[in-house]
């Protein structure tokens, strides 16, 4: 049920807090970066102090960005944290969200899986999350009305038990669905079927839940809105591969699925938690980007690459294409990339950026594998490529929680292009820990990263035979 905006404003607490921010550069990286979020909590069920998995969002001038703070081994975390820019990302405050956990006044033991959105024509944020307690995960909505500044107690956005969630709005005034919102979610006990929930009022309440036709099993869908109101979910299938559907008429039914693509995965070394999940976008004339990690173009499948699959008619798709980082012949294994578009951009002139997580020696182990950020950047729809950028690293393992599935700095990132402007990664970056305590905290670069161009390609390489998927998808991944 829907929580008065009154009686949240009593209860968001810890208040938002003006950070006093601190700028720095890692080791051996070449940005500078600048510290958003770090986790304030005590309770013993988390690993402290970490913050992991965010998502991020800009309209305008501002960008908030949510994710997972003190994460505990067995899923979620002791609650949901945000940071906000009002200024296109010059200035930075945060905060931690309310009525969720009992570490925000909330009835869940932990939170998980935030995701941004904003509804410009209710003139509403949204970040939706997981509220766990035991084996019942809900799909939450919190609401700010004041531009991210502060947030309400959740709307319960669906009940049951619950996975993998992602939010979207369609801002476009012109589309005949301008102001809805979409919910993306599986369902765990019905093996991972996927669901689909629309509001028309900001988010204050949600119609009921439909499934694509067909077959529709999976993690991690990903919807985009399209200038004409049509919305492309693009998601990880049970059966290994990249697969979307689609609604035409504002969430009222939606299609059955298709393939995107077949996958291509190498696990990283180290006992690394991390899936093939797809990071998806859209341009201003309607093209659909979908990138993932994928080695088909490594002969054997030894490591990955970043690939990216465009479509433009909203139903098929184009083969993947290599993302040039580095040679096909280097040591670099690449995955859990974050792609941003320029919404005012399209087609050959389309400006992404796309930020990634890498070990620069694929061949380790948990004790010598070494983690860095990076970030690469096109300014011709993805046809060439600048040079990429260490934004972060090295980091140890040992310096991120552990969880169930390996140790985990997100399932997900992501990349936010202000239009016509700079890229802004929000980053979980760590430095050794003091004691038992973490130091995984949330970054951003220091007013954001150019989206330049470049002359490097991947033209001529032509994609090894071999597809490996070392486990199969994980069907609960919270």
């Amino acid at each position: 049920m829907r929580v008065s905006l009154l009686r949240a404003s009593v209860l968001a607490v810890p208040a938002a807090v003006a950070l006093l921010l601190t700028t720095t550069t890692p080791a051996a990286a070449n940005v500078p970066v600048t510290q958003v979020s770090t986790d304030p909590y005590t309770d013993a069920q988390a690993q402290h102090q970490s913050e992991v998995e965010p998502d991020t969002y800009a309209f305008g001038s501002t960008i908030v960005s949510a994710f997972q703070v003190g994460r505990v081994s067995g899923g979620g975390a002791s609650n949901i944290g945000w940071t906000r820019s009002g200024d296109g990302g010059a200035t930075w405050t945060n905060g931690f969200l309310p009525g969720i956990t009992t570490n925000g006044g909330g009835p869940y033991g932990q939170a998980s899986d935030a995701s941004v959105a904003f509804d410009a024509k209710h003139n509403v944020w949204l970040i939706s999350s997981l509220g766990i307690s035991g084996s019942s995960v809900n799909v939450l909505t919190s609401r700010s009305t004041n531009g991210g500044v502060t947030w309400s107690n959740p709307v319960t956005t669906a009940t049951g038990s619950l996975d993998k969630n992602w939010i979207v709005c369609d801002n476009t005034s012109s589309s005949p669905f301008f102001g809805n919102c979409y919910t993306e979610y599986d369902i765990t006990s019905a093996g991972d079927s996927i669901r689909m929930r629309t509001s028309t009022n900001g988010g204050a309440s949600w119609g009921a839940a439909l499934a694509p036709g067909g077959t529709h099993t999976g993690l991690g869908g990903q919807p985009v809105v399209l200038p004409n109101g049509h919305v492309i979910v693009p998601y990880l299938s049970l059966s290994d591969t990249i697969r979307s559907f689609r609604s035409t008429n504002g969430g009222a039914s939606w299609n059955s699925t298709v393939q995107v693509s077949t996958i291509s995965h190498h696990d990283p070394a180290g006992g690394l938690r991390e899936e093939p999940l797809p990071s998806a976008e859209a341009d201003a004339a309607g093209t659909v980007y979908v990138s993932w990690s994928d080695c088909r173009f490594r002969s054997g499948c030894p490591r990955n690459d970043i690939v990216i699959s465009k479509s433009t008619s909203e139903t098929t798709w184009a083969a993947p294409t290599r993302v040039p980082i580095d040679a096909t012949t280097s040591t670099v294994d690449h995955f859990v990339p974050g792609i941003g578009v320029d919404p005012a951009s399209s087609g050959g002139s389309a400006r992404i950026g796309l930020t990634y997580y890498y070990y620069p020696t694929s061949s380790c182990t948990a004790s010598t594998c070494v983690l860095d950020a990076g970030f690469i950047s096109s300014t011709n729809g993805g046809a060439s490529w600048s040079g990429a950028k260490q934004l972060a690293g090295p980091m140890n393992l040992s310096w991120i929680p552990n969880t169930s599935q390996g140790r985990m700095f997100g399932d997900y990132i992501s990349t936010s292009v202000r239009a016509g402007l700079n890229a802004y990664p929000i980053l979980p970056v760590a430095t050794a820990p003091t004691g038992s305590s973490l130091h995984l905290g949330m970054f951003v670069p220091t007013g954001g990263l150019a989206v330049t161009g470049g002359t490097n390609t991947a033209a001529g390489l032509a994609p090894a035979t071999t597809t490996v998927q070392k486990r199969p998808v994980a069907t609960t991944a919270r």
